[in-house]
């Protein structure tokens, strides 16, 4: 029994690791709706003012959807690896469609929980209906009073809808989270047809074999998490190198007095290295042989593009 929970454990553990990327973008599309849900409760009340129906609607779906935006693009590391590869090699490593590519792939990742946050803002339809609201055609309903303006009209969201026009309201709030909705559903299409595209587009120009290409994202997922777990443990070493050199002694725990006695580590490695192995990276090949990373390269002792004479870019790092 005790085998068999293992197995299925490694099992879910692999089919996750694989899939890392989808998960983590259905987290974020799953954070979205909670915070949607949560701003639509507490924090959104149409003014039911005419001029700022509008820019409050608006502002409710747009400033959210740039913040999550921007925020999608700050916490994506391949956003900082672009910046270190301009500021260290100019870009001189990547042709314009892979830079093109790069920048595509960072919105793509970035786009996620904004375009989440946008359908469903426009299945949910308070904001475009308070946005819209201003804007009715009183003609296109029957027996509608002509004395009323847009200081009237815009009160259909709210409670204090004036008395005569609340046999109109239902109506209209209908009418307009029809629009609402089918916009929302029209984008939900726009969005799966575009991925589905892309995803087709990314295999059929992909060099790689598919088993090759599952192979790379294996790699790629565990060099970065034994790199992150093993900077961990030389960072602490390190740091406990230095204190003891100061203190004369270090307050360290059994757990990791057994690390600092099996981890022996002198010095910090050079900047020149960590500037190596830092910055966006292209699929390569050396004499045939696949470079799967900046540190793969590294570890190669390979200088420059660490290609053939006539290597070239091959495909771009899929994130």
């Amino acid at each position: 029994m005790a085998a068999l929970i293992s197995e299925n454990l490694k099992f879910f553990s692999l089919f996750f690791r694989s899939r890392d990327v989808m998960i983590f973008n259905g987290l974020v599309a799953l954070g979205t709706v909670g915070s949607q849900e949560l701003f639509s409760v507490v924090a959104f009340h149409c003014p039911c003012s005419p001029e700022r129906n509008y820019l409050y609607g608006l502002a409710a779906i747009g400033v959210p959807v740039l913040v999550l935006f921007l925020v999608g693009i700050i916490l994506n590391n391949n956003t900082w690896n672009l910046v270190a590869e301009c500021r260290k090699r100019a870009m001189k490593n990547c042709s314009i469609p892979a830079t093109f590519l790069l920048f595509g792939s960072i919105a793509g990742r970035a786009a996620v929980a904004p375009v989440t946050w946008s359908v469903i803002s426009l299945l949910r339809g308070e904001a475009y209906v308070c946005a819209r609201s201003e804007f009715l055609n009183p003609l296109t309903f029957q027996d509608f009073p002509l004395d009323k303006g847009r200081e009237d009209i815009a009160k259909f969201p709210c409670k204090d809808t004036p008395a005569e026009l609340l046999i109109f309201k239902e109506e209209v709030i209908r009418r307009l989270k029809y629009e609402s909705q089918f916009l929302g559903w029209i984008l939900i299409g726009v969005v799966a047809s575009t991925i589905f595209l892309l995803k087709c587009l990314h295999h059929c120009c992909s060099p790689l074999s598919y088993h090759q290409e599952a192979y790379w994202t294996q790699y790629r997922n565990c060099e970065k998490e034994l790199f992150n777990r093993t900077a961990e443990v030389h960072a602490k070493v390190l740091a406990a190198t230095n204190v003891k050199q100061f203190f004369g002694f270090v307050a360290l725990d059994k757990e990791e007095k057994e690390m600092a006695t099996e981890y022996q580590v002198e010095e910090a490695q050079p900047s020149p290295q960590w500037n190596e192995i830092t910055g966006l990276y292209l699929y390569r090949e050396n004499k045939g042989f696949p470079l799967y990373s900046r540190l793969h390269k590294w570890a190669k002792k390979l200088i420059g593009n660490g290609t053939e004479g006539d290597g070239k870019e091959m495909a771009l790092l899929a994130v």
